[in-house]
């Protein structure tokens, strides 16, 4: 027992030794790069142009083919929205078998096949290979376009587009590229729902008919299958692919602003700011500076370790998170940086944005953070490894892009090799704090004033087009004449006086569910009461007098705040325009903008505390968009006629409450009727 415990503590002292020797307030020293081993492709060449890359993976028995067509980047125009679709189109049906029949092919064989505008892949187990060539080449060489297929896509995509303008992170997207590119290069024009419309089933033929050649085609094969094999049925499927003049498109490369530019996009219902930070530059993925380049970006916005995050979220607390990188590409490389912040800290958040940048360009990445950005894309490019698919774009990407046959290869080796004065010299390089385009979705209202000090303030739409702010010279118009022109227009103030009583009921529909809203409001009883059902089923009740407003919903009532109840308020009036003057309502009258491709009046609208944005029509005189904080943006898409009363009937409402924007259609209006004390308790 003694000699057991003379081995015990001489056992325990052993550790507590081995522990005391490391130091866990540091990195552990990295180890040298491993060898990657990828698979060496065997390629050729058919007579009608198609190169063939072919890997031998033989650790399972399932083969994966991945096409990809080189053209250039193309305009499509009013037809924005042919290349998003042209997959599914694809995928839509061939002559042989509609949707229903191909899905159910590839099914059987436990195969996935997918397409796009410039790519096409196909994966199975390898005894399924003919089968699974036979649907490939089926869905490539023989698509039906069907136009029961179009027309379901195009009403999907009208909606998603529809949804996609009260998204804050798709509306900077939008607005970024437009306003960095200019709509008329490829990577700034935007798809909407007109261009959408306007795409027929001849024009996904002639984009097949010109583009899908195999002279620009690249088919990469990987997995449990030899040259031999591949060689056999790569001619067996493929050589009968006719090859043909394909267009080549050249496009001006954008150049950086000179002098930092802020593009904003005013979004009143925001509660927070979507800022972007970057600039074009010019970095094509062959470029020798490309692993240096990735590790800097990495150092700049790479996850909860790049720079953006560690000041924007844990040391300012601006934002949950803050990214960034740099992208080579072919046409035009970007930098980009970018984060959701707090409307109120919008212009201070901007300011370090523009700090790190400019921190970059003074070559101040330590060792520390070197290591750990090489750590990141090293373990990233190790699992990447674990899908055949990679493989395959390593081969079709190496033909590509012009990259060294070795790129991939030694792509560890060489990011290790990479030292601290390379890295800091290349930030120096391609990253600077100044000559930005600065683009930021929020409640400009809140923070345009205070942006002006970062570079020219510019104004755009959701849809990426400078908004067009016009001054009004005619002194006549005023804001009060503007709401006067509004009450004549819908029927005058004789007519709207007289009416005591309304009966509203809309129907809309949520996520394929139809709802209905009433509106019931009786000024001799002082009481308005709005029901939101689904079905029979009361959502939600709200029941508005001069004292306080209550909302009920889901078995629970409460009193709204007072500044919540005024806006409800506003239905006791029926038409709150009447008494403007009475209750000194402020009226501010700040220039012309569009709605809807109409030139409209926007009068700003103080009572108390709350605010709001109503735009007229500068022909009509009609209200075409409110905008409130509280409320949200109700734009009236048309006007219908009751009892010599014109009154929306179909409004789309745009707030926080909704995932995406409500369209409200009136099916019945009552005006001065009955309605019971039942119905407005």
């Amino acid at each position: 027992m003694k000699k057991i415990s003379i081995y015990l503590l001489t056992f325990i002292g052993s550790c507590t030794v081995a522990i005391a020797q490391v130091d866990r307030s540091k990195y552990p020293d990295p180890g040298p790069a491993p060898q990657i081993n990828i698979g060496e492709p065997a390629s050729f060449t058919l007579a009608n142009g198609l190169k063939v890359f072919v890997v031998e993976n033989h650790k399972l028995p399932r083969v994966t083919y991945s096409l990809v067509l080189d053209r250039d980047p193309i305009l499509e125009g009013d037809k924005a929205g042919l290349t998003s679709l042209m997959g599914d189109m694809l995928m839509g049906g061939t002559g042989a078998r509609n949707k229903d029949e191909l899905d159910e092919a590839i099914d059987r064989i436990g195969a996935r096949i997918s397409a796009s505008s410039t790519s096409a892949s196909a994966s199975s187990l390898k005894k399924y290979n003919d089968q699974l060539l036979e649907l490939f080449a089926d869905v490539l060489f023989n698509p039906a376009f069907p136009q029961i297929e179009l027309d379901k896509l195009k009403k999907q995509t009208i909606s998603a587009l529809a949804a996609a303008k009260d998204d804050p992170n798709s509306i900077i997207n939008v607005v970024r590229n437009a306003a960095m590119y200019g709509k008329d290069h490829p990577y700034g024009e935007t798809e909407t729902e007109k261009t959408v419309e306007n795409l027929r089933v001849e024009d996904f033929r002639q984009y097949y008919q010109t583009y899908f050649r195999p002279n620009i085609a690249y088919l990469a094969i990987v997995g449990d299958i030899t040259v031999s094999e591949a060689k056999n049925l790569v001619n067996k499927y493929f050589a009968e692919w006719q090859k043909g003049e394909v267009p080549r498109h050249e496009w001006p490369a954008p150049k950086a602003p000179a002098g930092n530019k802020v593009v904003l996009v005013n979004r009143p219902v925001s509660a927070q700011s979507v800022i972007n930070v970057g600039y074009p530059l010019d970095l094509k993925p062959n470029n020798p500076d490309v692993i240096a380049a990735s590790v800097v970006g990495r150092v700049l916005g790479g996850g909860s370790s790049g720079r953006l995050f560690l000041n924007l979220r844990e040391e300012k607390g601006y934002t949950y998170g803050a990214y960034g990188g740099i992208n080579p590409e072919r046409l035009v490389a970007t930098i980009n940086a970018s984060a959701s912040v707090g409307t109120a800290v919008t212009d201070s958040a901007t300011q370090e944005f523009i700090h790190e940048l400019k921190r970059l360009n003074e070559k101040t990445i330590t060792q520390e953070e070197l290591d750990l950005a090489k750590a990141a894309l090293a373990g990233s490019f190790g699992r990447s490894l674990e899908q055949p698919a990679t493989i395959a774009n390593f081969a079709i990407n190496t033909e590509l892009q012009k990259l060294p046959k070795d790129y991939y290869k030694n792509y560890l080796k060489n990011l290790d090799a990479l030292t601290l004065e390379q890295v800091n010299n290349i930030a120096a390089k391609y990253v600077r704090g100044n000559d930005l385009q600065i683009t930021v979705v929020g409640k400009t209202d809140d923070f345009a004033d205070k942006m002006k000090r970062f570079g020219e303030v510019q104004f755009y739409t959701v849809t990426g087009d400078p908004e067009v702010k016009m001054e009004v010279t005619d002194a006549s118009v005023t804001p009060e004449g503007i709401v006067k022109k509004y009450i004549d227009a819908i029927g005058g103030r004789e007519k709207l006086t007289a009416m005591n009583s309304i009966r509203l009921i809309s129907e809309a529909e949520i996520q394929g569910r139809a709802i209905t809203i009433e509106q019931l409001v009786d000024k001799n009883k002082g009481v308005a009461v709005q029901n939101t059902k689904l079905g029979a089923q009361t959502l939600s009740k709200v029941r508005v007098t001069k004292d306080g407003v209550s909302l009920s919903a889901q078995g629970q009532t409460q009193e709204l705040p007072a500044e919540a109840a005024a806006v409800y308020q506003a239905l006791l009036e029926i038409f709150p325009e009447l008494t403007y003057e009475a209750k000194g309502v402020t009226l501010e009258l700040e220039g012309i903008s569009k709605v809807n491709e109409e030139d409209a009046y926007k009068v700003k609208v103080t009572q108390g505390t709350n605010t709001s944005t109503e735009y007229f029509s500068v022909a009509s005189g009609l209200k075409l968009k409110t905008e409130s904080p509280l409320s949200g943006e109700i734009t009236v898409d048309n006007y219908a006629t009751y009892e010599g009363i014109q009154l929306p009937e179909t409004i789309t409402i745009v707030n926080q409450m909704v995932p995406m924007p409500l369209k409200a259609v009136t099916k019945e209006v009552v005006i001065n009727g009955e309605i019971s004390d039942e119905e407005l308790k």
